[in-house]
């Protein structure tokens, strides 16, 4: 591993993306194969990073919370395994392995590992933007279990058809490929959840925000960070402005 941010990012996803691939190969009980998922591959990257960022300061969906990172300049912010549930389930792909640092206010590095697609964006290599879309209804990736009830009103100001898909970073991967327009959420979520994906997609060039268009701030206090946008640069005015019709954006 080589002792660029954006390369170690890159690194760790994709070597706990392979551990996954190799755990989930094994097969077992769906419930005990997505705690073992959670665990092991936490403990890879909590280990790697204290080997080679002893300095940094660590969030993690399945670590302890240390409240010294509140004061810290660097944060890595991952989520060992998004989408446990698809993960337990054979044969979706819409997992994946979130790595991001955060330096003093900004994400400056991240990976989103796909290990059953056999693809890993990163900061590394930033993917290119996305093709214009295609003209008609928008695609808008939804989550497959808790689709936000803000895009009922949504699809009153703007013609959309939704896409259902587990893993954010999956969601994420699919609008900076253009195989999707745009990812909305509503109604929970957690900075591990976004950090990685936001990152790649900014150093692709896409619009990433809140869904009143703020900033996505990181490294608070309360993790929690609920909502969030993410799309072509060229679609964002016309987002935004829809849901502000639809009065859905008011920050959680």
């Amino acid at each position: 591993m080589t002792t660029d941010d954006s390369r170690l990012a890159h690194d760790l996803a994709t070597e706990a993306g392979r551990r996954l691939l190799s755990l989930r190969a094994g097969g077992g009980d769906p419930a005990a194969l997505r705690q073992q998922g959670d665990r092991q591959s936490h403990e890879f990257l909590a280990a790697e990073l204290a080997r080679l960022r002893p300095r940094d300061a660590v969030l993690s969906e399945e670590g302890k919370d240390d409240p010294a990172r509140l004061a810290a300049d660097r944060v890595w912010i991952v989520d060992p395994l998004d989408g446990t549930r698809e993960f337990g389930e054979p044969g979706r792909a819409d997992w994946a392995v979130h790595v991001a640092l955060w330096e003093r206010g900004e994400l400056t590095a991240g990976a989103v590992a796909l290990p059953a697609q056999g693809t890993v964006l990163s900061t590394a290599q930033p993917p290119p933007p996305p093709p214009a879309p295609p003209g008609g209804p928008l695609r808008v990736l939804v989550s497959r279990t808790r689709p936000p009830a803000l895009l009922d009103k949504l699809a009153d100001e703007i013609k959309l058809t939704l896409v259902p898909l587990g893993s954010a970073g999956a969601k994420a991967a699919a609008v900076i490929s253009g195989a999707a327009d745009a990812y909305v959420h509503s109604g929970g979520q957690y900075e591990w959840d976004s950090a990685a994906p936001v990152a790649v997609a900014q150093a692709a060039g896409l619009h990433a925000s809140r869904l009143d268009g703020s900033k996505l701030a990181y490294n608070q206090a309360d993790p929690s960070l609920p909502d969030i946008l993410i799309c072509p640069a060229g679609l964002a005015p016309t987002l935004l402005d829809a849901l502000r019709a639809a009065g859905c954006s008011d920050p959680q």
